[in-house]
């Protein structure tokens, strides 16, 4: 992860999808928090997201359930 990314998305919240990439970070155009499944697995968290300040983490997926941030795009 030492070069920038080259692909972005849009992400909706799931409760039953993974993402269909794992993005390097996300970003939030309304703050909030995110609930997410870390890429390594195990329970889900909840991170706060600040408006336009990545969020440096590798996740499987964005639970519905939980979020409260909008606009969410991932980076790749």
């Amino acid at each position: 992860m030492d070069s920038p990314a080259s692909n972005a998305a849009s992400i909706t919240p799931s409760n039953t999808d993974d993402l269909p990439h794992v993005p390097r970070a996300l970003y939030a155009l309304g703050e909030g928090n995110v609930r997410v499944t870390m890429r390594g697995g195990g329970d889900p968290v909840v991170l706060p997201i600040l408006v336009g300040v990545p969020l440096p983490v590798r996740v499987s997926r964005v639970w519905a359930s939980g979020t409260t941030a909008t606009g969410l795009v991932g980076i790749w």
